[in-house]
């Protein structure tokens, strides 16, 4: 079956969603972030497009950007082999890191762009990562605040108010409301980190994945049935960090 294309935003304005190949991570600590946001800014020169929003976590990208000069589809590309070229020789691995199709969503009128730019803010809280969105350092809402960084804040913040600081106040509220904004038909599933199953292991008294193997089998096997209660974790995901097969795991 051929490819559905891609809605054409007549406002140019997209909300983006990059997603790491078989839902891998795309950063593994701030350096690699740091790279990335690098990145982005490098090429909002040579692709001529608009960053209005951006949000990093482990294994997914929001972007809320204007083309101009190219397409988002030609800025996405450079972006993303840029930072895989980086990411692989940093690595030492070879291959893809992003799946091969970006998520994508014409943004056509004010009132659905700040909804996307809260949603876009809001979801290392909603994912759980976060209690307040202002502590989270990988989103825009610190250039919105801040005043300052790779993010073309005029355009929303003027929405608000063409008075900054009273701009950046009714901002802040905004982002802060409770609501149940769902973008890109897409919904984020609670999914836990490897570094809370690694975390979870080490309060069972084991310091690496070697010491679950090595454990006899009723021992382990107990052990894997607490790590399975994880919220949000996968039995995919179990069978990849610890090297113990799938059927194994699910069995017990």
């Amino acid at each position: 079956m051929p490819r559905q294309a891609r809605v054409k935003s007549e406002s140019g304005i997209y909300h983006l969603v990059l997603r790491g190949i078989n839902k891998q991570n795309i950063f593994e600590d701030e350096e690699d972030r740091k790279r990335f946001l690098e990145t982005l800014d490098f090429y909002k020169n040579k692709s001529g497009y608009l960053l209005y929003g951006f949000c990093l976590l482990d294994n997914h990208i929001h972007l809320l950007m204007k083309e101009q000069v190219e397409s988002v589809s030609q800025a996405i590309k450079r972006i993303s082999s840029s930072y895989v070229y980086w990411y692989n020789q940093k690595y030492e691995r070879c291959g893809h890191l992003f799946q091969e199709r970006f998520k994508s969503e014409a943004v056509e009128t004010e009132e659905y762009f700040l909804v996307v730019l809260r949603y876009i803010h809001q979801n290392p809280l909603k994912a759980g990562i976060t209690k307040q969105i202002r502590k989270y350092l990988w989103s825009s809402y610190q250039d919105y605040v801040k005043g300052s960084g790779i993010t073309d804040i005029d355009f929303a913040l003027d929405v608000f108010s063409t008075d900054r600081t009273k701009a950046v106040a009714l901002f802040k509220d905004y982002t802060s409301e409770n609501n149940t904004d769902e973008c890109l038909d897409y919904a984020e599933k609670v999914v836990a980190s490897d570094k809370a199953v690694m975390q979870c292991l080490h309060a069972m008294g084991l310091a690496s994945i070697s010491q679950l193997q090595q454990l006899p089998k009723e021992q382990r096997d107990e052990t894997l049935r607490q790590m399975k209660t994880i919220a949000g974790t996968t039995i995919r995901q179990l069978a990849r960090m610890t090297g113990i097969s799938k059927s194994v795991i699910d069995r017990v």
